[in-house]
């Protein structure tokens, strides 16, 4: 028998009320909206402020969005994976957290670090354990507070992060939707422009990390930025060609929200026009592993069953990655 495909059948989310624009972030630093409107096409971004919270919160509250609007009851969960670069603590997992206040308990649960391929690396994973028939139902939830590593002394970084979580359920399923294809990849020798120093085994925190600022995020951006845009659509580009796609067989692409400008060169190369491409950095900036799903729930209401999506991403490590799936379900059908 031909092993079911792994398909999306609901997306949560949860962002912070607060909006950090750029004429506050302005105030902060030397910088202001016309120049980072111009060199990444972020107006505002979230920022989760309240004491005693952190990522497993955001995305605890993703999760409990999902399960109301897709009935998911918590004991029904085989298995929760959460991608995240900013967990709340070293160990446990946060995925072991979120479980925890979500009320997931009859299931087991892991993260998974890719940077900012968090999500496309996540649904790959979590496809295997739908495909192989053993799991009925799995959460992966991309949930970061960016702030929280986020140096707001460097004009060079701290515009272009913002705080969030969005969820997704896969069932299986023996239809023609859900994930048809992927390819992943990376290169290791990418590790050292774009990581925080400190805070790990190499580099244990010492009051000298501290005051040397290096358990922010560190990034050299025209390397990172060179990468990004050839391999995220290299790779955007090649899983098409695979499946025999042209831009007119393509309903979506959804990218990775990192730099308007990566995004549109995608798109671009792609061959597809503007109104195919979701994008939503303006109003959340680059919220890491949740940039894509958030791009799926604010999209929800425009996606057909069997519309061909593209997702694709580039991160830390460097990592990258592309998706080709076949939307599930009709919205409010």
């Amino acid at each position: 028998m031909e092993k079911p495909k792994a398909v999306i059948t609901g997306v949560g989310a949860y962002y912070p009320e607060y909006i950090l624009t750029n004429e506050e972030l302005s105030r902060m630093v030397d910088t202001t909206d016309e120049w980072i409107m111009t060199r990444v096409g972020i107006r505002e971004r979230r920022i989760l402020r309240e004491p005693g919270k952190g990522s497993a919160y955001l995305g605890a509250k993703a999760v409990e969005d999902l399960f109301r609007k897709t009935g998911t009851r918590p004991e029904e969960v085989d298995l929760l994976i959460c991608c995240t670069v900013t967990p709340d603590m070293h160990f446990p997992a946060n995925g072991n957290i979120i479980s925890d206040m979500a009320g997931i308990k009859n299931a087991f649960s892991f993260d998974l670090n890719a940077g900012c391929s968090g999500f496309v690396y996540g649904l790959v994973t979590a496809a295997q354990f739908v495909e192989n028939g053993h799991y009925k139902k799995v959460v992966l939830v991309g949930a970061e507070k960016m702030s929280a590593i986020t140096d707001y002394t460097d004009r060079t970084t701290c515009p272009l992060f913002g705080d969030a979580a969005a969820a997704v359920l896969l069932e299986p399923s023996r239809e023609e939707t859900g994930v048809i294809d992927y390819i992943t990849r990376s290169d290791g020798s990418g590790w050292r422009h774009l990581l925080m120093k400190a805070g790990g085994s190499l580099n244990p925190p010492t009051f000298e990390t501290v005051a040397a600022r290096e358990h922010f995020i560190y990034q050299e951006g025209k390397v990172v930025f060179k990468h990004a845009v050839s391999n995220m659509a290299d790779v955007s580009v090649e899983i098409m060609k695979r499946n025999n796609l042209s831009a007119d067989d393509v309903a979506w692409l959804v990218p990775h929200q990192a730099n308007m400008r990566i995004i549109s060169a995608t798109g671009e190369r792609m061959g597809l026009p503007a109104s195919k491409v979701m994008v939503n950095i303006q109003r959340y900036g680059n919220t890491t592993s949740a940039t894509i799903p958030l791009c799926l729930y604010e999209w929800e209401e425009q996606l057909k069953k069997g519309d061909n999506l593209i997702l694709a991403a580039f991160g830390a490590g460097f990592t990258w990655g592309a998706i080709y799936l076949k939307w599930g379900y009709n919205t409010g059908m």
